[in-house]
């Protein structure tokens, strides 16, 4: 299977591209000589963790019958000074709101996200440390 994007080039720093139907585009900062139109193509890795995995971990807690009234995955980074500068280190937050919620199965989900699931995860392995933590909020 293959998939594949183009982005059409918009003038100045700007490019667009149509994703499962879904306008995004991208631009660089003013001082960059973009006109900060869109997100950095960069920061747009870290949206791709925090979405693949997230959505996962949702589903596979939904199976377990698990309740989560909130869920929120941050994913925070840390940018080489060198360039090209790139991501060195990714590091995923968890977080679960609800009552009474059951630490080994969030923890059950969130392994198998990552060491089955979320292929943007899995690429990103490979290259750099990913590493995560889970926080609960009773609630």
């Amino acid at each position: 299977m293959k998939q594949m994007i183009t982005a059409q080039w918009m003038g100045d720093m700007a490019f667009e591209t149509e994703l499962n139907g879904h306008k995004l585009v991208m631009d660089a900062a003013e001082e960059g000589g973009g006109h900060d139109s869109g997100p950095r193509p960069k920061i747009l890795m870290l949206a791709a963790l925090a979405g693949c995995t997230g959505m996962d971990v949702v589903l596979i807690l939904r199976k377990m019958r698990v309740e989560v009234v909130k869920c929120n995955v941050s994913v925070e980074a840390d940018v080489t000074e060198e360039h090209p500068k790139h991501y060195s280190r990714m590091h995923v937050i968890y977080e679960f709101t609800g009552k009474n919620l059951p630490l080994d199965k969030l923890e059950k989900a969130v392994r198998m996200s990552e060491e089955t699931y979320c292929g943007v995860g899995a690429v990103y392995r490979k290259a750099i440390e990913v590493t995560s933590e889970i926080r609960i909020n009773e609630g």
